[in-house]
Formats: C-alpha cells, sequence, structure tokens
C-alpha cells in the first residue's frame, strides 16, 4: 500500500475516532442523558448501560485512533451503530406539551442521526476489512490486513 494511502487511512480513522471518544468521556461524566434515551427505549438498568456505553464509546474510540485490534473494532462498532440508530433513533419523538413545530424538527434530527449511525457502520466495516495501514499500532504487531 503506498504511503498516500496510508495516509488517508490514518485522517480516516483520526476522523471516524473522535465521534466515539468525546461520546463516551461525555457519557462517562454525565450518563443522565443517556440513561433517559435508555429508559425510553424500554431497556432495564439505564445507568449501568450508560456508563457501559460510555465505557465502550471511549475505548473502541481510542482503539480506532491508535489502529489496535482494527477489524474486532471496526466489527463491534458497525453492530453498535446499527443496534443504536435502530434502537434510538429509528421512531417518533413525542413530548407532551411540545409544539408541533419542535417536534417536527426533533423528528427529522432523530431520522438524520439514524442515517448518520448507519453511513458510520458501513465506514467502521470497510475499516475493518482495510485495516488500519501502516501508521498503526496493528502494523507494528505485524497484523495484515484483510485485503492485503
Amino acid at each position: 500500500m503506498s504511503s498516500t494511502n496510508n495516509a488517508l487511512i490514518l485522517v480516516a480513522r483520526i476522523l471516524l475516532s473522535f465521534i466515539f471518544i468525546t461520546a463516551g468521556f461525555g457519557k462517562l461524566a454525565d450518563p443522565s442523558g443517556t440513561a433517559g434515551m435508555i429508559t425510553g427505549a424500554g431497556l432495564p438498568a439505564a445507568t449501568p448501560l450508560a456508563y457501559l456505553a460510555g465505557a465502550f464509546e471511549l475505548v473502541a474510540g481510542l482503539f480506532v485512533l491508535v489502529g489496535f485490534q482494527t477489524k474486532l473494532t471496526g466489527f463491534a462498532l458497525a453492530a453498535f451503530c446499527i443496534f443504536t440508530g435502530a434502537v434510538f433513533h429509528s421512531g417518533t419523538i413525542a413530548v407532551p406539551g411540545w409544539p408541533e413545530a419542535a417536534l417536527g424538527w426533533l423528528n427529522t434530527l432523530n431520522q438524520i442521526m439514524m442515517m448518520k449511525n448507519f453511513t458510520l457502520a458501513g465506514a467502521y466495516l470497510l475499516l475493518a476489512t482495510v485495516g488500519a495501514g501502516a501508521y498503526s499500532l496493528d502494523a507494528r504487531r505485524g497484523v495484515k490486513p484483510a485485503l492485503a
């Protein structure tokens, strides 16, 4: 693989890691919003699940950033994105007492979040397939990408 391609994979990893590093840190610092979404989806143990999601997102984001266990992490993040998109962003939002215009905006934003999650799943599947590139811990460990 050319050095240009390896540099582009590094840039892609940095960009793909940012969302999960920041989201994971935010959930660990204040899990209440995520716990509310988990409760709203009808899942049990909302606060522990919020902390678990935060820890997973932070660690997985860091793994993508440094290119460690990229295949496994890519597949795990793809599954996470599909699950969270389907469970938390596929329905309509109804907040009692909110104006209809505000609810329309929230539902549009929720649909965009679902599409973002599904799109990210594709990016993580591609990363799992292509590998972390030469500028990664996987490369230092001798891990060969699936397409090599």
